[in-house]
């Protein structure tokens, strides 16, 4: 019995040790051998970075098919960044798995690199914002803009790294007026920077080392006169400074230190995992709706533009119920509780979505209700990351956007209340894309409004009384409309109020019914049990920071990816 008591615990080490052999043997482990980093600053006080990383993966390395890319800051359009590799375009995507707060992924697709292999990638990142300060130099307070930045690092990096840091400033700054600032962060060659100009007439500070560490985190500076951007893109501290009031309080630094610990873990961090927690749950879309392709993709619906610029679903929903009723699908027979008379049969131009949509309004049931709309929901949210393949989502927003704006314009300028009412009732969705479009249809409709024929199916209060008498407005002769007109500022707040009415009586809480969408579209990465990669993989955790110089601590650090 012993001898089996002895050889079942010797298989369990075994095992264990096999398992975390395993684990250790798929962890990243390479050499970043190479970081050259150009850092523009702009003359329209925004940052634009061009890096190029030189990996050497280790034989026991997993392969490195992910390449996390940590930012300054979270003032950085998705769309201004870009990647490649050996002339291939890469794809980047925000399921940034870094231990800074900001960045983005790359992903290597068939350039990954494979164990014992060595690889280059290249990435560029433009109009960042948000990255100059006051500078903190004695007498330069005050005609001085400022700002620091250190470079991508890895953690799991090891061995030499070539690192070559260059600062292009605004075009016009001239070399006397120009200030850099010691590299800091043991740096281990001159922290002082050559100093010359580039091609086009700008400053240049270049900072070379051969044996840096690219898991080490490096921070360089520099100042220049705030006449050479926009006085708003520096970034003031706010009048009210509560730092001076605590440090009354606490003379010491050790104690400056753990009050801000304190603060720290048991006040700000919780209050920043709730909002990040809130605000998670509702991006429902996909990660590879958020690849950037090229091009505009043309043909999609209101309803799934209104998606594609992720707006609330309280709000999709109501732009659906407006299409069904319009096409004569359904007619709302109460608001509260909200109920819908199908038609029947249904009419043959229905979309699938709307189609799901009256399937689930067949539902007696509310929670069955809510469940199939979430289904629904998710279909659609699949459907558009299908159409969107290869297309850029930034161009493609700002082509609806310019749809909706233009059938504002057409409404706000209409002559007369037919024509306007009738504009209104033709592009009824797309101008519900507008973030103020309740405050917009309110200012747009201040005179009488007529009615659209399917009102009364959207609507059941509203019951038109024929007086008998010629209309004050004359009613247009055709567009199928009732001659009947009501204060246009009535008709506004009933479209207002449909959607906070949708939201309450048939979605419940609206955070909840979008984090079930989240939960199937987007869910949160699932990350091994060494916290090393997720799914296939990655480059290393990176992170980047710029604040202000001088003696500004970046609250950044690198990881493992």
């Amino acid at each position: 019995m012993k001898k089996l008591r002895l050889l079942a615990s010797f298989v369990l080490i075994l095992l264990m040790f096999t398992m975390v052999s395993s684990v250790a043997a798929q962890s990243y482990s390479f050499n970043l051998t190479q970081e050259i980093v150009n850092v523009s600053w702009n003359t329209d006080g925004t940052m634009a970075l061009d890096y190029v990383f030189t990996f050497v993966n280790d034989a026991s390395g997993h392969v490195i098919d992910f390449v996390d890319v940590g930012m300054p800051n979270g003032n950085f359009n998705l769309g201004n960044a870009s990647a490649d590799a050996n002339g291939k375009t890469l794809s980047v995507s925000s399921d940034f798995q870094g231990d800074g707060p900001y960045g983005f992924s790359v992903d290597m697709g068939s350039q990954a690199i494979q164990p014992g292999a060595t690889g280059s990638v290249h990435v560029t990142v433009s109009g960042i914002t948000g990255v100059l300060y006051p500078s903190t130099d004695s007498g330069k307070t005050t005609t001085y803009a400022s700002g620091e930045f250190s470079p991508a690092y890895y953690t799991t990096a090891h061995g030499g790294t070539n690192m070559t840091v260059i600062f292009l400033l605004p075009a016009g700054v001239q070399s006397t007026e120009s200030i850099y600032y010691p590299a800091t962060g043991n740096w281990p060659c001159d922290v002082n920077p050559q100093t010359d100009l580039d091609a086009q007439g700008r400053v240049r500070f270049t900072w070379e080392c051969s044996n840096a560490s690219g898991s080490s985190q490096y921070t360089f500076g520099t100042s220049f006169p705030k006449q050479y951007v926009p006085a708003d893109v520096i970034v003031v501290a706010p009048a009210f400074d509560i730092s001076g009031i605590i440090s009354s309080v606490m003379n010491n630094s050790s104690g400056i230190c753990c009050f801000g610990f304190f603060i720290l873990m048991f006040i700000g961090a919780p209050i920043l995992s709730a909002v990040n927690q809130n605000k998670r749950k509702l991006a429902y879309l996909p990660p590879k709706i958020q690849i950037e392709g090229h091009g505009i993709k043309r043909g999609l619906t209101a309803v799934e533009a209104g998606l594609l610029m992720e707006q609330p679903l309280d709000k999709v929903m109501t732009m659906i119920l407006f299409g069904v009723v319009k096409k004569d699908a359904a007619t709302v027979i109460t608001r509260d509780p909200l109920k819908l008379q199908l038609a029947d049969p249904l009419p043959a131009d229905l979309r699938d979505y709307e189609s799901d949509f009256l399937q689930a309004f067949a539902e007696v049931d509310l929670a069955a209700r809510r469940k199939k709309l979430q289904e629904m929901t998710v279909k659609l949210v699949n459907s558009l990351s299908d159409k969107m393949k290869g297309f850029s989502r930034k161009e493609t927003i700002a082509y609806y956007q310019s749809i909706m704006e233009r059938a504002w314009q057409q409404i706000e300028a209409a002559g007369t209340p037919d024509v306007k009412s009738q504009m209104y009732d033709e592009s009824l969705e797309w101008t519900m894309l507008d973030k103020n479009y309740d405050e917009r249809t309110r200012r747009a409709f201040t005179g009488p409004i007529f009615i659209p024929m399917w009102w009364g199916r959207y609507d059941p209060g509203y019951h038109p009384v024929s007086t008998g008498k010629t209309p004050s407005v004359s009613a247009p002769s055709s567009g199928g409309r009732s001659p009947v007109s009501i204060p246009g500022s009535a008709f506004a707040a009933s479209v207002v109020t449909g959607v906070q009415g949708f939201s309450s009586r048939v979605l419940g809480d609206v955070k909840t019914f979008t984090s079930g969408v989240t939960n199937r579209t987007n869910p949160v990465p699932v990350s091994s049990s060494s916290g090393s990669f997720k799914g296939g993989g990655g480059g290393g955790h990176s992170c980047a920071c710029a604040c202000a110089c001088a003696g500004c601590a970046c609250a950044c650090a690198g990881g493992g990816r």
